[in-house]
């Protein structure tokens, strides 16, 4: 049954993916006289193919804390990566646009990397660090433009559940630069939709935990310092709180 609605799954991504083709090419010529109208529409297609596809790939989940989000203010998301669905469940949950700093092996998949583009995704490159540091930089940017981003600052998928890796710095200053507010995500057990017994996905519970904002204009060196670790703590912490609640123990 599990390769079955897998398979059906994968479908469902290539149809959505298709039309979402169709639909950049349409959105090009409202860009011409609206070119935040094109961002608009772009992000509404993607928000609502995920939300069709998660009901069939992801599992049932409960979100926590997304009232606690500033709808009037422009955030940093960060969060725990444990699966390749981190992505699909976040965007099937958020109410405000975010794109999101992806791995480099995206880009080279022509119809997602076209989707992920429209939602101002950024495909970073982990062995090059100067070219790593443009990426950093571009999302600056459009965090200063008014656009919401998503990063994963384990640099990676987590392959071990209940655990957290180091948090690089440098993702935080997509959020300190700009002094934008940084909210904290946990995301449990999504790593048991599929990485854990691959190709085969299962409809388990996953629970999706937004974090109070944290605030980082006027934070100095060494406040910025800390952040990491202080986020790393909070996420690890909450990790643990709703593994209890999933499990009745620590994942």
């Amino acid at each position: 049954m599990g390769y079955i609605r897998g398979l059906f799954a994968l479908i469902l991504v290539v149809i959505v993916l298709l039309i979402g083709c169709v639909w950049h090419f349409l959105t090009l010529l409202v860009g011409l006289a609206d070119p935040s109208l094109r961002d608009r529409l772009r992000y509404g297609y993607v928000h609502l193919a995920v939300k069709l596809v998660w009901i069939f790939a992801g599992g049932p989940t409960t979100v926590i804390g997304l009232d606690r989000v500033p709808m009037d203010r422009t955030c940093v998301f960060v969060g725990n990566h444990r699966s390749i669905m981190d992505i699909l469940a976040i965007v099937a949950c958020m109410k405000k646009p975010v794109g999101f700093i992806a791995k480099q092996e995206l880009e080279k998949v022509p119809l997602l990397r076209m989707q992920m583009l429209d939602i101002k995704c950024l495909f970073l490159d982990r062995q090059d660090a100067r070219k790593g540091l443009k990426t950093i930089l571009t999302a600056i940017e459009y965090v200063k433009s008014g656009w919401n981003m998503f990063v994963f600052p384990e640099g990676t998928r987590n392959k071990v559940e209940g655990t957290l890796l180091e948090f690089h710095a440098g993702s935080f200053k997509i959020a300190t630069k700009p002094g934008v507010p940084l909210v904290p995500v946990t995301l449990v057990n999504t790593g048991d939709l599929l990485e854990d017994h691959f190709p085969r996905p299962k409809r388990v519970p996953v629970i999706i935990e937004f974090g109070e904002p944290i605030e980082t204009e006027g934070m100095d060196r060494k406040q910025q310092k800390v952040l990491p670790d202080q986020v790393r703590d909070l996420i690890q912490e909450t990790y643990d709180r709703n593994s209890r609640t999933l499990f009745g123990k620590t994942a």
